[in-house]
């Protein structure tokens, strides 16, 4: 592949920063503007393609375009109150539990087997790997809280990508937190999109084109965040 000349190495820089200087945590979206089904389809494939943590892909993106759904939803989510009803597209990021990524669960085998293509006979060494990762470096299985918080905080980096990618083709987002957490899970539950317990709720994200812009980012400076040492 030939090398990239500095000017495009630099205008790919510049483009990049300019996008994250965009992207705002959106209120509220105009109802009126919805993201086309190719620019939709890039930002759920940049969620896709996000790096887990040994490869777990433990997530799942519901995409809720049920108006009944979002009503339920929006009656528990005050974070929510602004951009459900005018995002182009609402998605909630479900987490897999310690059920699918628990070392020794069927989730990992043939996540390890079927997707990632390791030969079946290494699969005992890999689950004997994992499980000294999950029990004994990251105590990841003291309890069913922590593993699934682990799972969670995969979520979050296919969630970063997905609103980085939005703001590099001009869509706003915002991520949201700001729900009855009980309350998502019942109602996501009793519509049958939990798995039997297999998935529960990780974190809100609404996209759509802001319906006003906000006020200028604000940010600390980089020499108050970064410490290098030598």
């Amino acid at each position: 592949m030939k090398e990239r000349s500095r000017l495009e190495k630099a205008l790919t820089k510049k483009e990049i920063i300019e996008a994250f200087n965009f992207r705002h945590a959106t209120k509220e979206f105009d109802a009126n503007k919805k993201i086309s089904e190719d620019d939709f389809q890039f930002i759920l494939e940049t969620g896709r393609l996000s790096p887990s943590s040994i490869g777990l892909e433990p997530w799942k993106f519901l995409v809720i375009e049920n108006n009944e759904l979002k009503n339920k939803l929006k009656e528990v989510s005050w974070g929510a109150q602004g951009q459900l009803p005018t995002a182009s597209h609402f998605v909630v990021i479900l987490a897999r539990t310690i059920k699918d990524v628990k070392y020794d669960s069927e989730y990992i085998k043939k996540q390890m087997l079927e997707v990632k293509k390791f030969p079946e006979h290494l699969l005992s060494k890999i689950q004997e790997r994992y499980k000294t990762f999950q029990e004994s470096d990251l105590h990841l299985l003291e309890n069913e809280r922590t593993i699934f918080d682990w799972s969670v905080k995969q979520c979050y980096i296919a969630l970063a990508n997905m609103m980085t990618a939005a703001a590099l083709i001009g869509v706003d987002s915002c991520p949201i937190e700001g729900f009855q957490y009980d309350h998502v899970h019942q109602i996501l539950k009793e519509e049958g999109l939990l798995e039997d317990g297999n998935l529960d709720v990780a974190v809100m994200v609404a996209f759509g084109i802001r319906a006003q812009e906000p006020r200028p980012k604000t940010r600390k400076p980089l020499e108050d965040i970064v410490h290098w040492v030598k």
